[in-house]
């Protein structure tokens, strides 16, 4: 998926960086190596200090959905394999950390609980047989296909209804009297997958635990009671079934309320014992990055894991075959149409390639450890799902005619998924362009990365400093490089 460009322009630097830099620009780079930069003088500079090392990165992925399984299945061959391989292949992005649900969720085709048999406190019915036919062949698939393999971490909407105190889908809580069956609920889950050669890596408690507005499937937890669910029953559970190597991550929904839920989660030693980390979504804002809540997160536990579990362009039909809809300043997101005027502007029209990118960089310099986008393939009304909202994902198919799309935010996420690998630590750096979005890494294998996302119109062209040598490099108008420095 890498394309060729031409020869290196010579560099009269006397100690020169040797670099490898790939871009994906409004003006058609797709992962497009460049080879050949601007003669123009540099008017400002990139400087790296890799001896200052902050988090260490988990990951980077997608969301294994059956609305995305299905479509997969609908498709030829072909063009199911060239998805899978896109996304999981050493030559594709690479993805590495994983994200699927447990029973149904709003990208289900249908609504469906692993145990559906009321009163079955001791889960003899437990079944994961609605996963067979799609959810867990692609999963498989994405193991074949990944050389390195991936982190897969399963999160619930919501217990069978008959756990819960109003006895539906949306909403309610999960009645006490269940606490211990749900817990045995997650330790089943883990066997069955296992059962079918898939090992689970962690769970994140509940997806939303605040609701979503009484929409699709969810179930309510205040902090104080997922605490006590995690402290008491499903971290004691996991470990009795020898499973406390397991990741539990809490929370799992917006940004903008992290802080009261680390100050429980973490207020004393027995209710962080099994939580090893938090999770959160953009969809507060998907342009406010919240940093000040990340920060706070992460000095409450510096040792545990910070991961954005879910993102997408949301309460949007996805457009078809069009690369320069994606670059323009015309998507909103779901609260665009409800949020009051005072709060519009965490909602405003926003280009989706940029929503992405400069989330992506956000999270990473303010301690995030991991960034999991949400569907990895629809179709082109956004779905399917049994709730109808709509919504975009990087790979847009058209199953009718066996057509693939690969839209820009697919070449977006691989430049952090392909390039930052598990193990990579943020590395300090300091840039003299206010302008420029940067991040910087260093992988396991030594090789420092850097990612420069260039949101304004004109091209920018900077020094890339470490030691005593420098590259001059030059980025495109409205586009995103990733560099490796080589040497």
């Amino acid at each position: 998926m890498i394309a060729s460009s031409c020869e290196e322009a010579k560099d009269n630097s006397k100690a020169k960086l040797k670099v490898e830099v790939v871009e994906t620009s409004r003006s058609g780079n797709q992962l497009t190596e460049i080879k050949i930069f601007s003669q123009s003088e540099a008017q400002t500079k990139v400087t790296l200090n890799p001896q200052k090392t902050f988090q260490t990165f988990t990951g980077f992925g997608g969301a294994f959905t059956e609305s995305s399984a299905y479509l997969l299945n609908q498709l030829s061959p072909e063009n199911r394999k060239k998805i899978i391989d896109a996304y999981f292949a050493e030559t594709g992005a690479r993805y590495s950390l994983m994200r699927t649900h447990m029973n149904s969720c709003d990208f289900s085709l249908s609504q469906y609980s692993y145990a559906p048999v009321e009163g079955d406190t001791n889960l003899e019915h437990f079944s994961v047989e609605e996963d067979k036919s799609d959810l867990i062949p692609m999963i498989k698939d994405a193991m074949k296909a990944s050389n390195e393999g991936f982190k897969l971490f399963a999160s619930p909407w919501t217990a069978p209804p008959w756990m819960k105190t109003n006895n539906e889908w949306v909403g309610g809580k999960l009645k006490p009297e269940y606490y211990d069956t749900w817990a045995l609920f997650f330790s089943k889950y883990v066997d069955a997958y296992k059962a079918e050669g898939i090992d689970l890596w962690g769970f994140t408690v509940e997806n939303e635990p605040h609701g979503n507005g009484n929409n699709w499937e969810s179930m309510h937890y205040t902090p104080k009671e997922m605490t006590e669910f995690v402290r008491d029953y499903l971290g004691p559970k996991l470990e009795q079934d020898g499973k406390g190597d397991l990741v539990i991550l809490g929370y799992d929904q917006n940004r903008a309320g992290i802080k009261e839920w680390v100050d429980v989660m973490y207020k004393n030693e027995a209710n962080a014992k099994y939580f090893d980390g938090i999770a959160v979504h953009w969809y507060e804002s998907t342009y406010k990055i919240f940093a000040e809540d990340l920060q706070y997160a992460h000095n409450k536990a510096p040792d545990k894991y910070l991961i954005e579990t879910e993102a997408c362009i949301d309460a949007q039909v996805p457009v078809w075959q069009e690369d320069d809809w994606y670059w323009r300043k015309e998507a909103t997101d779901w609260g665009w149409d409800w949020a009051s005027e005072d709060q519009k502007y965490l909602h405003p029209k926003y280009r989706p390639v940029y929503r992405y990118a400069r989330d992506i960089i956000g999270c990473m310099n303010n301690m995030v450890d991991g960034w999991v986008d949400w569907n990895m393939v629809l179709d082109r009304q956004g779905g399917p799902n049994w709730f109808k909202n709509w919504c975009v994902a990087p790979v847009i198919v058209d199953p009718d005619q066996d057509e693939v799309y690969f839209t820009p935010l697919y070449y977006t996420m691989a430049h952090f998924s392909k390039y930052v690998r598990p193990g990579a630590k943020r590395i300090d750096f300091e840039s003299t362009d206010k302008e420029l979005q940067v991040t910087a890494a260093t992988n396991p294998d030594g090789h420092h990365v850097v990612i420069v996302f260039n949101p304004s119109e004109e091209e920018k062209i900077f020094n890339l400093q470490l030691g005593e040598a420098t590259k001059t490099i030059s980025i495109s108008p409205q586009a995103i490089q990733t560099i490796k420095i080589i040497n």
